[in-house]
């Protein structure tokens, strides 16, 4: 996949309907956007000149089985859970009732410090932005071992931070983030999303599930690169960094509703959609991708064991994308463009279309 390169641990991925083989995965951290994160899954809607069935075959090939995926399958979204925080996060600061410009200090005093790290010296704009120079907990926990925030926090700070102002990917940043909602709000993220997004859009289908380690009905099957099966998954290897659970349909009603401007006054969202604080990569839980035609798309990927998925948006919001794939062991890195270009372009012989055949994951996700 196309995007910003990530530093020290990035996204999770998710399984869909729609194209025609899947892949398998195990406990992965999320690592973020990154070039080569391209996956076999399911679109809404289908790519202009692309035909894709309404299910996605299991790991024995050939034949349908009860690990078909549906559109109205709930899975996994990872770090997509990103962009939902950060529209809350711009939401306080459209309220007065934060500033981006606060120090991470002043709503969590003391809580960010050791091993040259310094809470004092930290923005919220630095962490929605990725510029904090935080260590990503998950390179330690690999994504499979569920913690408590404040266990993230200290895995954290006991490793020296990145050069501030450098884009450095880091689920660390949005893990603080939701503690300072809470510090805020006196509510959970979880709850905040759910009454600012979830509710008034009607996304019925998207949920935080805490420590509940089953899907909602219905659901397909997820699977690590090695085949096994870990559609069970603890959300608390996640957190506010990646626990969301949603559909195709619900992704593509909240991306469209943001980035069409009914959630964030103008000014907050052209705030979200700048990249100069990260070089061009990343805005606030948003980042773009020059296609080879020239549209550039917004969205966000997602990756979290067995999972993974992909949105991307006019900047308008008229018209999105959503794809996933019930793996996050992705062996072609050419597919996920070839899908971008297929719907954001106008048809050319490069995109005309988009490969048949489903790739055999090489190796998991890192």
């Amino acid at each position: 996949m196309t995007g910003p390169a990530r530093r020290h641990g990035e996204d999770h991925p998710s399984g869909g309907t729609g194209v025609r083989t899947e892949a398998d995965s195990a406990p992965v951290r999320d690592t973020g956007p990154t070039a080569s994160d391209a996956t076999s899954g399911t679109a809404t809607p289908s790519p202009p000149g692309t035909s894709l069935p309404d299910t996605v075959r299991g790991p024995t090939a050939g034949t349908r089985t009860e690990t078909a995926l549906r559109r109205g399958d709930h899975f996994r979204a990872g770090s997509i859970t990103k962009t939902f925080l950060a529209t809350v996060v711009l939401q306080l600061a459209a309220e007065h009732r934060l500033s981006l410009s606060d120090s991470v200090d002043l709503h969590l005093p003391g809580l960010v410090a050791g091993a040259g790290n310094d809470g004092r010296a930290l923005t919220l704009r630095a962490l929605l932005t990725h510029t904090s120079g935080l260590y990503d907990f998950t390179a330690e926990t690999r994504g499979a071992v569920p913690v408590t925030p404040r266990q993230a926090l200290r895995i954290a700070v006991t490793h020296p931070p990145a050069d501030p102002g450098r884009f450095s990917y880091s689920n660390t940043n949005y893990v603080l983030l939701g503690l300072v909602v809470r510090q805020v709000t006196g509510h959970s993220y979880a709850t905040e999303i759910r009454r600012r997004l979830i509710t008034p859009l009607h996304l019925t289908g998207t949920s935080f599930p805490g420590a509940r380690t089953s899907l909602p009905s219905p659901h397909g099957r997820a699977y690590a690169a090695d085949g096994s099966d870990v559609t069970e998954l603890d959300p608390r290897v996640a957190g506010a960094a990646g626990e969301l659970v949603s559909t195709l349909a619900d992704l593509d009603r909240f991306y469209a509703a943001l980035l069409g401007g009914e959630l964030l006054p103008p000014d907050r969202l052209r705030e979200m959609l700048d990249t100069r604080a990260a070089h061009g990569r990343y805005g606030m839980g948003l980042y773009p991708v020059k296609l080879p035609c020239g549209t550039t798309v917004w969205g966000h990927n997602g990756r979290i064991a067995g999972s993974y998925v992909r949105t991307a948006a006019t900047v308008d919001g008229r018209r999105v994308l959503t794809f996933r794939v019930n793996t996050d062991g992705i062996a072609d890195p050419s597919l996920e463009p070839a899908l971008l270009a297929a719907e954001f372009c106008p048809r050319t012989p490069q995109n005309a279309r988009v490969p048949s055949k489903d790739p055999s994951p090489r190796h998991p996700f890192e």
